[in-house]
């Protein structure tokens, strides 16, 4: 009997020690920041920040006609000193657990953005999922201040679309903090960002009535990649250049090939599962990059009067014009880094390290010099299977 109780104060004292949730945090004393922007002017950092205003998202409260977020900023010597000004403007401390999107604007991306990821690297607080694109000739303030129209918080529109868009259309991609931090550390790949840009003035986007429009003044749109030396920002590649970036590193869902007709018109082909296989050869020292594609797709729209699709030369025709249109767009990918910004995005050198360790230890402080006179060959197979509910279109037999 005594051996059972001196168990149970045992155990009731353990007990006492467990101090759960000794450093909880209760959701009415924090700001729970969803987007975090960085610029820099004067040589100073400027933060600024999305916050969630709980009372107007809450469906059982209705909202009482506010703005569903608020956006704060603040300028320090140091990222730290102006995220902590901002305890001057806010009520709340700011909480950075549910962070989805990190704005940085272009100039500041330009300068350097090395020491600011190692400090949001370092913040326990603060995780690393979520994903980073660049303001494109704007500030990321700016950015953060626009309302949206489809999402009662803009930071939430902003994500679903960069997920959206990199799945239907390919010309963007999402880079988290730990793939950044590696692309810029790595000597045999450049780092690279998709941009977003605004379409319209902030004067007219911050304003909630920009959302009562069926066509907004402004609105936010992403627009191609952006790539990087190191970490510092050196420009962007054009809309057909991303894609074929994200073509060449197997990031294509699904995107649309518009390639001409035998005669007049354009036919659109939609491109699914597409898989890709980037390697570098190396022979007698002398490295060789090579691209290996393989896509299907499906007819979506065809604006040609003498396309016969119930013909087998006709969908061979629509695959060998595919297929060269998909060739093309990674070429001019491949020039854009080679020649005009001198920098291998696409991660030929990291596969020249995997294919023959010891040459890479000879040549990877001269590997960008290579890289620019790298050969590239690239192999593209295409098979369209699906040509919609109809063959033929009816809309032929319409005379001009």
């Amino acid at each position: 009997m005594n051996r059972k109780f001196l168990l149970i104060i045992i155990s009731i004292c353990s007990l006492s020690l467990l101090t759960s949730c000794w450093n909880r945090k209760e959701l009415n004393e924090l700001a729970i920041v969803v987007g975090m922007g960085i610029d820099i002017e004067d040589g100073k950092f400027i933060v600024t920040v999305q916050v969630v205003n709980p009372g107007e998202i809450a469906e059982s409260q209705g909202g009482g006609g506010k703005s569903p977020v608020v956006v704060y900023q603040e300028k320090g010597n140091t990222l730290f000193e102006a995220i902590r000004r901002i305890t001057t403007v806010s009520p709340r401390k700011l909480y950075f657990s549910h962070l989805r999107l990190l704005l940085l604007g272009e100039e500041f991306a330009k300068k350097g953005i090395a020491k600011s990821l190692d400090f949001l690297s370092r913040d326990p607080e603060m995780r690393t999922d979520f994903y980073i694109v660049v303001a494109k000739n704007k500030k990321a303030g700016d950015i953060l201040k626009i309302v949206t129209t489809m999402e009662r918080i803009p930071v939430q529109q902003v994500f679903e679309s960069l997920l959206s868009s990199e799945e239907a259309w390919a010309t963007t991609m999402q880079i988290t903090m730990d793939q950044l931090i590696y692309d810029i550390i790595s000597e045999g790949i450049s780092a690279k960002l998709t941009g977003i840009k605004l379409i319209g003035s902030v004067k007219d986007g911050e304003k909630l009535e920009n959302t009562q429009q069926t066509k907004p003044n402004a609105f936010l749109k992403y627009d191609s990649i952006g790539v990087f030396r190191k970490d510092k920002f050196i420009g962007w590649l054009s809309e057909e250049e991303s894609k074929g970036l994200n073509y060449a590193l197997g990031n294509v869902t699904n995107t649309v090939v518009t390639i001409p007709c035998p005669q007049k018109g354009i036919t659109a082909i939609e491109m699914i599962h597409t898989k890709s296989e980037l390697k570098t050869e190396i022979s007698g020292h002398k490295p060789k990059g090579i691209i290996k594609i393989a896509t299907e797709g499906n007819v979506r729209n065809v604006q040609c009067k003498t396309l016969e699709l119930t013909k087998p030369e006709t969908i061979s025709f629509l695959e060998r014009k595919t297929k060269q249109s998909i060739e093309h767009t990674i070429y001019k990918s491949i020039n854009a880094a080679q020649r005009k910004f001198k920098i291998d995005p696409f991660g030929f050198g990291e596969a020249a390290h995997r294919s023959n360790p010891d040459y890479w230890h000879l040549i990877k402080k001269d590997w960008m010099q290579i890289f620019e006179k790298l050969p590239v060959e690239i192999e593209v197979k295409v098979k369209i299977h699906n040509l919609g509910k109809i063959k033929n279109s009816p809309l032929n037999k319409i005379k001009d």
